[in-house]
């Protein structure tokens, strides 16, 4: 899902990748939590715990402390399993040569035992904490994350990041399911503007990327569909997703609040997605910079609008209104 994979790494030299699917480790702990992808990791438990927030009833703050480290930690097994499946193809990418596997630090034997034993141990959990609804939604959250995407639409279609990124919209619906042990309208919502920010977001990272995705033929949007009809996307997708912010208002589990940071970081969001249309470009700085800067302010618009709910939630909690 990542929202993060920002980071730029340098060219890996052929003898790192030469280690990576060797029998012995140089793995430290940290090698170890970069197969999380811990901002990824950040990301799922915050918009997990809205879902929970949000739900109706209550849960035991252990439980739901608990509860919430399985889904991240099963969101952190779907990255591990993702760069073991993707290890072939992470070291002739900039973007990704400096993960553990590329540099040899952590072998692919290594990667894909930790990323089982992680993804059965959140899920098992989850259903002693929570319940066997919100388990199983855990358990096909990750296996569509590295089944359906990692392994089949990634390296097949252009429209990759769009339908894999159901995967990285589940988890506030998992929260809420681990509270109430169902589903409603409110989680499936917020499942929905989760499921329409992730093309705009990643597809802006992607258009400065997309010679690395050329390089190892991955058929990323900008790719196949060129520079011009990934912009026009983005800008398509970031009015659907603008115009489904305005959900969780209409039917009645945001307030004044929600309203007016949705509103205001919309307007945003849109005048950067309109700048990066072909009709723009003459007015545009140095290469890749609006798309860095809409990639980064998409980041802080999910976030927004997911701490509105959350303080909304609290404000009625604390019975100031």
């Amino acid at each position: 899902m990542s929202v993060t994979d920002a980071a730029i790494g340098i060219e890996v030299t052929d003898k790192s990748r030469s280690t990576a699917g060797s029998s012995s480790s140089l793995a430290t702990v940290g090698d170890y939590v970069e197969l999380l992808k811990p901002r990824v990791m950040s990301l799922v438990i915050f918009t997990s715990l809205v879902g929970m927030m949000i739900a109706p009833g209550s849960v035991h703050p252990i439980l739901a402390v608990t509860a919430l480290l399985c889904i991240a930690v099963g969101a952190g097994a779907s990255g591990a399993l993702n760069m073991w499946f993707d290890a072939d193809i992470d070291g002739r990418m900039a973007r990704t040569a400096q993960r553990p596997i590329p540099l040899g630090r952590v072998n692919k034997d290594e990667a894909l035992a930790f990323g089982i034993t992680l993804s059965l141990l959140s899920v098992m959990i989850l259903a002693f904490a929570a319940n066997y609804f919100a388990a199983g939604l855990l358990a096909f959250t990750i296996g569509f994350y590295v089944l359906v995407y990692t392994m089949w639409l990634k390296r097949r279609t252009q429209q990759n990041i769009v339908i894999g990124g159901a995967a990285g919209a589940l988890p506030p619906v998992i929260g809420w399911a681990a509270v109430t042990g169902s589903i409603a309208i409110e989680p499936l919502i917020l499942f929905l503007i989760i499921f329409l920010w992730t093309p705009p977001h990643f597809w802006a990272l992607a258009l400065v990327r997309s010679s690395d995705y050329e390089n190892v033929g991955v058929p990323m949007m900008p790719v196949t569909a060129g520079q011009a009809a990934t912009r026009r996307q983005v800008f398509f997708y970031t009015l659907l997703l603008v115009a489904s912010s305005g959900l969780p208002v209409v039917f009645g589990f945001a307030g004044v609040i929600y309203a007016i940071c949705a509103v205001a970081s919309g307007a945003v969001f849109v005048h950067r997605a309109w700048r990066l249309l072909p009709s723009q470009r003459k007015s545009l700085g140095a290469p890749g910079q609006e798309e860095m800067r809409l990639f980064a302010f998409s980041i802080a618009y999910l976030f927004l609008l997911f701490a509105a709910l959350l303080v909304e939630r609290l404000i009625s909690y604390a019975g100031v209104w």
